[in-house]
């Protein structure tokens, strides 16, 4: 080190050390060995009298250090994250350019070395997650460092609200909570209008899923439409619709769009009606594993489009291979279901389930349903939410499109 610093000190162990080396960021509190140190501290980590980098401290939590910065004459006042911003905030205008800009993920958390933070952007309202609790005690420095950047961009924006909700908030220590963020400006409302991909939607920040509106998918929108032209699409896990309208605005025939959610549904239909596509899309409120084996056993052939976006069937390595056979049954039963020529978009949204073991249960489907997959394209999530190489689990989306031959 260069020169003496005020943070304290953590030991961590040689395994820990390498792969801290190989630029993942987590510690876990095994490989840790500390004073007593407060939750949310900010500590310089060391293998033996070797400085690995700085981190957030939270010896209640299994991830124990998240390292934020690699640089030893880093100072962490407000401009050292007003700088962080600004990194993250000029590649999203660079990778989003235009109007995508204006919904977009402005932090991805890691990919972003702002551990356990996520701010996605819904025109003049951000949306925030914090599940880190060192972040938690400098998020007023995040949200002022936030908003003067993008006022510098000209951009205008209205409000911050808090969606901090997630369950693992509680595995850090932290509380759970949703709410307009009080130093700031509040909208009226929760619902604000975007527009992605010339489609528009409302977005209920307050209540919808996750942060309010799926960014990530944006890119892969644009393709699953590219090939709607003069189809029938079934699109199962409409969530609110966006695959659907998505083909619908580009020329399919006509879309069936289908969620378990009748609330989810309830605003799908709102969304297609803001752009006039009612006469296209009908919606169905169903459980769409059942609504496969339905149109299968009654011979129902009418789609040669199927669209399958399911939420993660898993969110730990334990429940990988139920949640394999899950994605594996869904897609099986869509590749029966169309006819050959048709066309199969299928994704999965879980890091756990790798690209690895998703291909492998594609090609297993494939071989039951006794057809052959010819891939037309093979995509990931949009560059607003970065895959950071050294860090797996930044690397969550798997998508792909396929004629059923």
């Amino acid at each position: 080190m260069k020169q003496e610093r005020p943070y304290p000190k953590v030991q961590i162990s040689r395994k820990a050390a390498l792969a801290v080396k190989g630029g993942h960021p987590w510690v876990f509190a095994d490989e840790v060995t500390s004073d007593d140190i407060a939750a949310g501290s900010i500590v310089d980590c060391f293998e033996g009298s070797s400085w690995q980098g700085s981190a957030f401290f939270n010896p209640n939590s299994k991830i124990a250090l998240r390292i934020f910065s690699r640089n030893s004459n880093d100072k962490f006042d407000y401009e050292f994250w007003r700088r962080r911003v600004q990194y993250a905030v000029s590649y999203r205008k660079t990778v989003m350019p235009g109007d995508d800009f204006k919904c977009t993920r402005l932090i991805h958390g890691e990919a972003d070395q702002m551990p356990g933070l996520t701010v996605d952007r819904f025109e003049d309202i951000l949306s925030v997650e914090i599940a880190c609790y060192g972040m938690e005690l400098i998020k007023d420095m995040v949200y002022k460092a936030l908003i003067e950047v993008l006022t510098d961009m000209g951009q205008d924006i209205k409000g911050i609200y808090e969606r901090n909700e997630l369950q693992l908030r509680t595995k850090e220590g932290l509380g759970l909570y949703k709410g307009w963020y009080e130093g700031f400006s509040s909208p009226s409302s929760g619902i604000t209008g975007i527009t992605e991909n010339s489609i528009r939607y409302k977005v209920d920040v307050e209540s919808g899923q996750k942060t309010g509106f799926f960014l990530d998918q944006k890119y892969n929108r644009q393709a699953a439409a590219r090939i709607a032209e003069g189809k029938t699409v079934l699109d199962c896990f409409t969530h609110t619709g966006s695959f659907g309208l998505n083909c619908a605005y580009n020329g399919a025939k006509h879309v069936t769009s289908v969620d378990i959610s009748s609330s989810a549904i309830e605003m799908a239909k709102v969304n297609c009606a803001l752009n006039g596509l009612e006469d296209k899309v009908d919606y169905l409120v169903c459980d769409v594993f059942e609504l496969l084996t339905k149109l299968y056993e009654q011979g129902d052939r009418r789609y040669d489009y199927i669209i399958l976006d399911p939420p993660a069937f898993t969110k730990s390595r334990d429940t990988v291979r139920s949640a394999e056979k899950g994605y594996k049954e869904i897609n099986l039963k869509a590749m029966k279901l169309l006819p050959r020529g048709g066309y199969l978009a299928t994704c999965s949204c879980s890091h756990f389930m790798t690209d690895e073991l998703f291909v492998k249960m594609l090609k297993s489907a494939a071989r039951d349903a006794g057809v052959f997959l010819r891939q037309i394209e093979a995509r990931t999530q949009a560059p607003d939410h970065p895959i950071l190489w050294g860090v797996p689990e930044t690397s969550y989306l798997k998508f792909y499109i396929f004629q059923v031959v």
